[in-house]
């Protein structure tokens, strides 16, 4: 169940504020470390679930960012040894 739908039977009485805000917590301690993209308000794409703010680029930079993956990988197993890692961060 959504948060709009959530909502709705709030609205219509269906469901109690308390019982709503329960649901409303669950909902959103479930999307903590996972990763979910939305639409910006200016047309990007935002990443949220890497760090405290989202991560928001315009599609071309995705795309391009995306290409240079492989090199991406390369870079961090050549430099392992030299990287720190954040606690408790999955990989």
């Amino acid at each position: 169940m959504d948060k709009a739908e959530i909502l709705a039977k709030v609205a219509s009485g269906a469901m109690t504020a308390e019982e709503a805000g329960k649901l409303l917590e669950d909902a959103e301690q479930s999307k903590r470390g996972q990763l979910y993209c939305k639409v910006s308000e200016k047309g990007g794409v935002s990443v949220y679930g890497l760090q405290r703010m989202p991560v928001t680029l315009y599609v071309e930079q995705w795309l391009r960012l995306l290409d240079y993956g492989d090199t991406i990988r390369s870079f961090l197993k050549e430099n392992d040894a030299r990287l720190k890692r954040k606690e408790g961060a999955n990989p």
